[in-house]
């Protein structure tokens, strides 16, 4: 067999496919240990026992625990922003309707999911970047305000003053949120989307001076 040949494929499968699947699994195991056991837990030697493969294998992928970590971070940020997109772009009717849906879908896949839940309320001291990854997250939920609000509110309203609104609110429901988390917010996620849609449209709604 010649060296392309090889590098072509094994057993049916392309080395290239080959690299991907053990992304994945790694991706994988690194995921349910920190769901599981927090992020302390997620250590390259361990990472690498659990899903069966050599530490040559793990730094084809990634240089060090640091970037496995945000790896799996914003894996689980992009599936949590398609639920909530997803949910709110299906719901009729106002567009408090509409952002409650959205928020309602992001609770309810945080609350039934225990991975998902350590995941997105771990302490990030001690990962470089972690911090700055959720802080990044504000920003891009405040991005899709802007991008869906008008549609769902009537009108345009002035872009520089929808992205001050946007970045108010998605600071203010982020901190409701961890205060649900780790409870010092006592409501339902039914109760608090709601509560957040509410004052989140009222702040929308109020015409820039």
């Amino acid at each position: 067999m010649t060296r392309s040949g090889a590098v072509r494929g094994y057993g049916g499968v392309s080395a290239a496919d080959r690299r991907a699947e053990r992304r994945v699994r790694l991706l994988t195991v690194g995921r349910s240990m920190w769901g599981e056991s927090g992020l302390t837990a997620v250590t390259v030697r361990g990472v690498c026992k659990a899903a069966g493969l050599t530490d040559r294998y793990f730094y084809e992928h990634f240089a060090n625990r640091t970037e496995l970590v945000l790896a799996i971070a914003d894996e689980v940020r992009d599936q949590l922003l398609a639920t909530m997109v997803q949910a709110g772009v299906a719901a009729e009717g106002s567009a408090t309707d509409q952002l409650e849906s959205a928020l309602r879908a992001f609770l309810d896949a945080v609350a039934s999911d225990p991975n998902i839940l350590r995941i997105v309320s771990s302490d990030p001291v001690g990962v470089d970047g972690l911090a700055e990854r959720r802080h990044e997250v504000l920003g891009m939920i405040a991005e899709l305000v802007v991008q869906y609000a008008p549609d769902a509110l009537g009108g345009q309203p002035d872009p520089d003053g929808l992205r001050r609104a946007a970045l108010f609110i998605t600071g203010g429901v982020n901190q409701l949120i961890e205060g649900w988390l780790d409870g010092r917010v006592d409501m339902t996620s039914a109760a608090l989307a709601a509560e957040c849609a509410r004052l989140c449209v009222a702040v929308l709604r109020v015409p820039a001076e």
